[in-house]
């Protein structure tokens, strides 16, 4: 029965305790007032917005979705045996960006394999691009939510500070200070959704970057045979200069004109006169 009883007590103590805690926050984050609260709502949008971008970059950086197994080697026997036609299919039948970038190779394969090795290197900066432009939305969240923190802060401490003048000194130490810990709420939701935006934008970009240098080993080990590859045509330059065309002599109508020797008088004439 003592057990029991203690038991009892401790347990409306704790909800005691519990419901004293519960209502402090409640307190705390209602006593900035009007632009306190509107701060605060503003973080609240800010931090919903950070764990849908994060949610999506858990979601979407998995590596099935940018580096599918099996895609690299189907290409590569296919090129081997000359089959290019099976090597597209095998890339369109798994849409990743591992997939983007090999058929970026071979829309280029009759150019060699420099234009080839161009052609993927331009996918893979695109593709880079591509998946840290969403990532970016983290790190803007984490610049931005403690300014925004701070903003009520500074505001709030105005307040405070006014109200001293107000009262002519009138107002004492703790009015001032109640003044500047409610400012100071703020300043911690701000921190606390900047926090974690930065260290998962620091999480996600460096994941991004170990996905894309898998994505370049694997685009080149699937494009190696194109590099025995004879190549069938190559790219000429847009302005070349033109040879020179000579024109034949025109052609007249009228017969050519045989100019006939003069004629020379018989030897034997001279000498029959003399």
């Amino acid at each position: 029965m003592m057990c029991l009883r203690i038991a009892l007590v401790w347990a409306q103590n704790g909800v005691v305790l519990d419901e004293d805690q519960g209502t402090g926050w409640v307190d705390v984050i209602f006593s900035g007032g009007i632009f306190g609260l509107l701060i605060l709502i503003v973080l609240f949008a800010l931090s919903v917005s950070a764990a849908y971008l994060a949610f999506d970059q858990v979601m979407s950086l998995r590596r099935r979705e940018i580096v599918p197994d099996g895609v690299s080697d189907a290409v590569r026997q296919a090129l081997l045996t000359g089959r290019l036609p099976e090597a597209d299919a095998a890339c369109r039948r798994e849409p990743s960006v591992l997939s983007v970038v090999l058929l970026s190779g071979l829309s280029e394969l009759d150019l060699g394999w420099n234009e080839v090795e161009k052609a993927v290197e331009d996918s893979l900066a695109a593709q880079a691009a591509r998946l840290m432009r969403r990532i970016e939305y983290l790190s803007v969240i984490g610049n931005i939510a403690p300014m925004v923190g701070l903003l009520g802060t500074v505001t709030g401490m105005i307040f405070a500070f006014q109200q001293v003048a107000t009262t002519r000194g009138a107002a004492g130490a703790g009015d001032l200070a109640e003044g500047i810990y409610q400012a100071l709420v703020t300043t911690v939701g701000g921190l606390i959704v900047a926090i974690p935006s930065l260290a998962i934008y620091a999480v996600c970009r460096n994941r991004v970057d170990a996905l894309i240098a898998d994505v370049a080993y694997q685009s080149q080990h699937a494009l190696a045979p194109i590099k025995r590859r004879p190549t069938s045509r190559t790219r000429t330059p847009a302005a070349t200069a033109a040879k020179p065309v000579t024109k034949a002599a025109p052609i007249s109508s009228q017969p050519p004109v045989v100019q006939q020797p003069p004629s020379v008088p018989p030897r034997g004439t001279g000498d029959a006169s003399g």
